[in-house]
């Protein structure tokens, strides 16, 4: 009987260690996760979302629930677009609430810019 107790306590506590241990790894996987969704807005939108001139919008450091939004009127067709409406239609809200998510972590800033091309070749 007292091995019995023994090993299902040893059992709850690896149980636990084991949690432990995935939830930041869940998170972090998550977090990759939404960082290669909002990688698809690169080409407009800038790497990161700081767009070179300010047009189309710079996402960086935006208000979640904002981006979210605007990203869901895009995707029913309520704020009309060129071409927003045909991306967001291709994302599940729960997508949508990642990208915004990851845009409103960074930090706002100037673009990037682009290596220097290379001569001699």
């Amino acid at each position: 009987m007292r091995s019995a107790i023994s090993r299902t306590g040893a059992w709850c506590a690896g149980l636990a260690l084991a949690a432990a241990v995935a939830v930041p790894v869940a998170a972090q996987d998550q977090a990759t996760y939404a960082r290669s969704l909002a990688a698809t807005c690169t080409a407009c939108h800038g790497t990161d979302g700081r767009s070179v001139g300010g047009v189309p919008p710079s996402l960086a450091g935006q208000n979640k629930d904002y981006l979210l939004q605007t990203m869901k009127d895009f995707k029913t067709g309520k704020r009309g677009a060129t071409i927003m409406h045909q991306h967001a239609k291709g994302y599940t809200d729960e997508q949508l609430e990642l990208i915004a998510g990851y845009f409103a972590s960074v930090t706002p800033g100037p673009a990037a810019s682009a290596p220097a091309a290379r001569g001699g070749y």
